[in-house]
């Protein structure tokens, strides 16, 4: 018999001989009556065979020889701080299980620690800090059994080691890990003490990601007015409106951990110079990159409008010399009528990025009645996860809202015709300024001369310095 290991210390060794008759062989000798041929009594239905069985002698201190196990675990996640609530997916790169049996009955034989885990999961090693006889099979790619203390766990004792699982290609489909352990033994145990031999772990989940967007405008600044050449500017067909055609890009990222299974981007820009003006942009053309997504926007039923004011010639050059110096145009002021643009965006990886091209005109016919020499449009973007789909940002991470400037310049050239009568209007000033002074110097004594009082006046001194030259003499 060859000496091996035993593996199953809980059924009996069984004995057993069976025997039968060899084949008989008679003489030669020649008979008138064949041989007989020798049998064996047995019953019928039976094996011809003496079985004996030794049992494995047992401590027992119960007389059922019940074992009382009572299991303990905590998951332990690889670089992450143990306040997280979650297992941030790409983050965290393998798991571990802090796994503490004890037996509080008797000797329990065949104990054993089983672990049912997501298929997605990889089974690397197992951990204990000293020797203590455990051992860890991977029955199934879900199914991990650990023998404990073979061949028995004695009473009143205590395991303690660790199973670690690596966790880099779980794709997220399910909401929560989760880990069903289950501690067994060839002993009985009574029902009042199988709660504690169950024990499931489980961990939310989420997709961890840091999110930004950035973006482009161009042109940054556009020239416009009365004397700016038509062919700077676009024309639609059978409008006769002068666009400016303007191109925003943004950008939007995604720095990991975790990949971004989707977000929205929500983009606002100024529409209207006031709350009942015209609108004054036109959207063509939303795109989003690889076609990884789309958008929505209200399209300008009326893009081409020219505001129709009853001006006169005073009005115009009043116009003129009241422009101001800078009008800013943000959503975020109260007033403000803005054009309100919306993305859904697809899965983005980590490390990845995603472009939104925004091709859009702005009427200048709506600009050149406005009395501002600058006005500065606030385009805002900003994108948002969605916390169904189990996103969630990283605290202090790169910001997920941003803003482009662009501005329209007015050149400050009148019209030609405004030009003649600024001129004529000025001269005609300067007369009636001429006159006034005319006027105002007449009536304060300016052009008025007393000659005849001035020539009794100087008269008079004459005489009276005669008078007093012949009284010295006389002296």
């Amino acid at each position: 018999m060859s000496k091996r290991r035993v593996q199953d210390v809980i059924s009996p060794i069984v004995f057993e001989a069976a025997y039968s008759l060899g084949p008989h062989v008679s003489g030669e000798e020649e008979r008138e009556l064949p041989a007989l041929t020798p049998v064996l009594r047995w019953k019928k239905g039976q094996k011809i065979a003496q079985k004996n069985q030794t049992v494995f002698e047992r401590n027992c201190r119960s007389e059922d020889c019940a074992a009382d196990l009572q299991l303990q675990g905590q998951l332990l996640l690889s670089s992450i701080d143990e306040k997280t609530p979650y297992l941030a997916l790409g983050a965290v790169k393998n798991i571990s299980i802090n796994i503490s049996i004890s037996n509080l009955g008797d000797d329990a034989y065949d104990a054993n620690v089983s672990f049912n885990v997501s298929r997605e999961l990889f089974f690397i090693n197992m951990w204990q800090k000293e020797e203590m006889g455990i051992s860890c099979e991977l029955l199934e790619s879900d199914f991990l059994k650990c023998s404990v203390g073979f061949p028995f766990m004695r009473s009143k004792s205590k395991y303690e080691f660790s199973v670690i699982f690596d966790t880099s290609h779980l794709s997220g489909e399910e909401e929560v890990l989760i880990f069903i352990i289950t501690a067994q033994s060839g002993n009985t145990e009574r029902s009042e003490s199988l709660h504690d031999n169950t024990l499931t772990l489980m961990v939310p989940l989420v997709h961890e990601v840091d999110t930004s967007i950035t973006g482009i405008v161009s042109p940054t600044s556009f020239v416009y007015g009365e004397s700016v050449a038509a062919d700077n500017f676009i024309q639609l067909e059978d409008l006769p409106c002068h666009f400016q055609p303007l191109n925003v890009t943004l950008q939007v990222y995604n720095t990991g951990p975790s990949t971004l299974p989707g977000a929205s981007v929500s983009i606002s820009l100024p529409n209207r110079l006031s709350p009942g003006g015209a609108e004054m942009f036109h959207v063509q053309e939303v795109v989003v990159g690889q076609e990884k997504g789309n958008c929505s926007f209200q399209k300008n039923p009326t893009p081409c409008i020219i505001p129709q004011e009853q001006e006169n010639i005073f009005h115009t050059i009043f116009a003129f010399f009241t422009k101001s110096g800078r009008k800013v145009l943000d959503c975020e002021k109260p007033g403000i009528t803005c054009l309100t643009m919306h993305c859904n965006l697809s899965a983005l990886a980590r490390e990845e990025s995603r472009a939104i091209d925004i091709y859009m005109l702005l009427n200048t016919e709506i600009l050149k009645k406005d009395s501002s020499s600058v006005i500065q449009f606030m385009t805002r973007a900003k994108v948002k996860v969605d916390p169904a789909l189990r996103v969630v940002e990283i605290a202090n991470g790169n910001p997920e809202e941003m803003m482009v400037v662009f501005e329209a310049l007015h050149n400050l050239e009148p019209r030609g015709y405004v030009v003649g009568w600024i001129i004529a209007i000025s001269l005609l000033v300067g007369i009636l300024i001429f006159l006034l002074l005319a006027v105002l110097l007449w009536k304060m004594g300016f052009f008025r001369r007393r000659y005849k009082e001035i020539i009794e006046a100087e008269k008079n001194r004459k005489e009276n310095e005669d008078n007093w030259d012949w009284v010295q003499k006389n002296q």
